[in-house]
């Protein structure tokens, strides 16, 4: 199984159902070292299913004070694919390690890219 760390829209129940086709088991976490910024999404079908058009983005800042809160999905590779398509251009996918000590895919902004 791969994991991700949701921050955002990846926990809703219609977003799971219409990525997945499931609802799929997760777990609290946190990320260390990071804040959360707005991004405004353009992608029609992503707006129209999350129901929102600006959306978090996990921006590094290296202080390990700063925390955000969220939980940790556990998908297969091809849902994994499917996280992917669903959150378009606007976000890379990145990983890190989380406050528990596990790693987890992460979906950043684009134009931050990499932590570190």
């Amino acid at each position: 199984m791969e994991l991700i760390f949701s921050y955002g829209t990846l926990q809703l129940e219609a977003v799971q159902r219409a990525t997945f086709g499931r609802l799929v088991p997760t777990e609290p976490d946190a990320l260390l070292g990071y804040t959360l910024g707005r991004v405004t999404i353009t992608d029609p079908a992503v707006i129209a299913l999350s129901g929102h058009a600006e959306h978090h983005f996990a921006r590094p800042t290296g202080r390990p004070e700063d925390l955000v809160e969220g939980v940790v999905l556990s998908v297969t590779e091809a849902e994994l694919a499917a996280a992917d398509d669903y959150e378009v251009d606007d976000y890379t996918r990145v990983s890190v390690e989380l406050a528990s000590g596990r790693t987890a895919w992460l979906y950043v902004d684009a134009t931050v890219g990499s932590p570190g």
